[in-house]
């Protein structure tokens, strides 16, 4: 299929193919079997039903790592992915007989970033982060929400540029309307939710902070794609921003004053081309707002238990997780800066 030859093609298989040489293939499809599916419809897009049947047979755990990061996206997009995704997902786990784990890749900013101390706690259906505002979060409610919105820009002959925009801005609209700052932490949050009361096994959310590149493992630097912070990175990177608001003392998962130093030069001509730029860091500024001036601190008290009860066995060092290993100065000028470098912004 073109989708694996896609991603086994990249740069991050590059250790296994020197390892395996002419062999890889063959011994990638003995440990993998690729399907082409989509989360965001029923049955996660699968039509083959020999194949559905087998599949309920013999999976035992179930990881979703399937998302749409991107802070403003089309509504109908990240609500399909991010939130109904997890909703079909859960379905399609409930029929598998031989189940033993479902692992939900959420995000640690799906709580209320302005709190001092930000505790990990489950999602209720129903929940919202604003009740001032509303009262409750109604998913079905919102997927109607879309629908109507795109049946009201079908009938207007909305080009696809202006129905792109309008489902961006409802995202936005939407998601700060129940208390949370964008459309990508509000429908991770939704997708949590809709996990609620799953009995068929274990379940497991995991929320990752801020995902950067690779720090050691297959090698350093890897990354794919813009996510998160980088946005802002790849913008001063570029040239098409100039400065961005925020606090110096916020808490963040990374080192603001090293991108201040690399990107010291560009402030000589801050003001050059102000018009032109200011939309992009206006839009930006504004999308990032709740991290730049964010004062919280993550309750990871769950990792912590998991970190000691492997302590001192074989399992961390194969599985090492402990960032206090990580010089991280070092770390985002020579690992991550440069694989931003090579691999997106070549």
């Amino acid at each position: 299929m073109l989708r694996t030859k896609c991603v086994v093609g990249s740069e991050l298989f590059r250790v296994l193919k020197e390892e395996y040489g002419p062999d890889f293939n063959n011994f990638l499809l003995s440990k993998v079997i690729p399907i082409s599916g989509d989360v965001s419809v029923e049955n996660l897009g699968i039509v083959d039903s020999k194949l559905i049947e087998k599949m309920w047979q013999e999976i035992d755990i179930i990881v979703n790592s399937a998302a749409t990061t991107k802070f403003d996206e089309r509504y109908d997009v990240a609500l399909g992915i991010n939130a109904l995704g997890a909703l079909h997902v859960r379905n399609f786990a409930s029929k598998c007989s031989n189940l033993k784990m479902l692992l939900q890749v959420s995000t640690a900013f799906v709580h209320d970033v302005e709190k001092r101390l930000i505790v990990e706690k489950p999602f209720r259906k129903g929940e919202t982060l604003d009740g001032s505002k509303i009262s409750c979060l109604d998913v079905n409610a919102e997927k109607k929400i879309i629908e109507e919105e795109l049946r009201a820009l079908q009938m207007h002959r909305a080009t696809e540029i202006e129905t792109t925009r309008a489902m961006r801005d409802l995202g936005i609209e939407r998601a700060m309307l129940h208390g949370w700052p964008n459309t990508y932490v509000f429908t991770k949050a939704m997708g949590e939710m809709l996990l609620e009361n799953f009995e068929k096994a274990k379940i497991v959310i995991i929320r990752p902070t801020i995902v950067t590149s690779t720090y050691k493992e297959p090698f350093p630097g890897w990354i794919e794609g813009v996510r998160t912070m980088d946005s802002i990175f790849v913008a001063y990177g570029k040239g098409k921003l100039k400065f961005l608001a925020g606090d110096p003392n916020s808490v963040l998962d990374m080192i603001l004053k090293l991108i201040n130093m690399m990107f010291c030069h560009l402030f000589e001509s801050i003001y050059a081309d102000a018009r032109r730029r200011l939309s992009t860091a206006v839009r930006m500024t504004e999308l990032y707002k709740p991290y730049m001036f964010s004062q919280g601190v993550f309750d990871d008290a769950n990792t912590e238990n998991l970190r000691r009860m492997i302590k001192g066995s074989n399992t961390k060092v194969v599985l090492n997780f402990d960032p206090n290993c990580i010089q991280w100065d070092e770390y985002f000028l020579n690992t991550h800066f440069q694989g931003l470098v090579k691999y997106v912004l070549k």
